[in-house]
């Protein structure tokens, strides 16, 4: 036997089940950033050392600028190599794993380039992608991986380093942001 329903039921019901579904994740972050990219968030340009360069060197240059990552960059082709972690280095300097007079190169994070796919952020990419970027536990090829606190800033076509954003960027972008 088929059952009808009056208007006001059917009104209930339907808003029942959306305010119960809840609005999707991609559509909670197009509010939140309506319509910003990278360029927005106005990213400091980035500040490269050589894997040569003194470990005291680099972080002199990173205090100075009040830095948490550095790129490293080749000094002979400039393409980029890697990263330096500044939490990170404190850290593998008290345990005495890397001392001040070491190069770079021991401390440095390299960039696994034979997983082979880099997900590519420029000035243009919506911040809600560099969200997605920073929350997701799964690479731009599936393979599984940590949470990403930075992001390298290049152009489309990878030649060039042109700043590095943060998660703690981002978070600062959505305080000062009015509602």
């Amino acid at each position: 036997m088929t059952s009808y329903m009056t208007g006001s039921e059917a009104f209930s019901r339907e808003n029942a089940t959306s305010a119960a579904s809840g609005p999707a994740p991609q559509a909670a972050w197009a509010d939140k950033y309506r319509g910003a990219t990278v360029e927005d968030l106005d990213p400091p340009p980035a500040l490269s050392v050589s894997p040569n360069d003194p470990v005291s060197s680099a972080l002199m240059t990173a205090y100075e600028r009040d830095y948490t990552h550095l790129t490293v960059i080749s000094s002979t082709s400039r393409s980029l190599l890697g990263y330096l972690s500044i939490p990170r280095l404190k850290e593998l300097i008290h345990n005495g794993t890397v001392k001040e007079t070491d190069t770079v190169a021991s401390a440095m994070q390299r960039f696994n380039r034979k997983r082979g796919i880099y997900q590519v952020i420029t000035m243009d990419t919506p911040l809600e992608e560099l969200e997605q970027f920073f929350e997701s536990q799964t690479g731009a090829n599936g393979d599984k991986r940590e949470k990403q606190q930075f992001a390298v800033v290049t152009d489309v076509t990878r030649k060039f380093v042109l700043g590095v954003a943060t998660k703690a960027d981002l978070e600062e972008f959505v305080k000062r942001r009015p509602t």
